[in-house]
């Protein structure tokens, strides 16, 4: 069964998304999951190849949102560089080691999530498709 994706434009948003697309990472998905949870409002959940591009993407990440003026409220994992978890209050970003993205199948846990997207997101996404074939 294929999920609609409903395009959004929030600003609020776009920074975000900014971010995680700068260090190129791997099979972006936004879930707005604020029906389902007080935890945040958006889930972003990306992949990388090996732990030093986890550990890569979540310091770009964490530095340019900094110089935007977002403070993580917390940061887990990085360390490791398996799976980071960057909470910024309303949003929170998952970085995954490919493998163990699958593993912890959040997509699958929060299925009853709406997925979402950004033009900017949507047209990475599209980039990527046409380089993996």
């Amino acid at each position: 069964m294929t999920r609609s994706v409903e395009t959004i434009h929030d600003p609020s948003i776009d920074i975000f998304i900014s971010a995680v697309l700068g260090k190129k990472a791997r099979q972006v998905v936004m879930l707005d999951v604020k029906a389902l949870t007080t935890v945040a409002d958006t889930f972003i959940i990306c992949s990388a190849r090996s732990n030093r591009q986890v550990a890569a993407i979540a310091e770009f990440i964490s530095r340019y949102l900094k110089k935007k003026g977002k403070k993580a409220l917390n940061i887990e994992g990085r360390q490791e560089g398996h799976w980071v978890l960057m909470d910024y209050g309303d949003v929170i970003i998952h970085i995954f080691l490919e493998p163990l993205r699958s593993f912890y199948d959040l997509e699958g846990l929060w299925v009853d999530a709406r997925r979402i997207t950004t033009k900017a997101l949507l047209e990475y996404n599209n980039k990527e498709s046409r380089d993996e074939a």
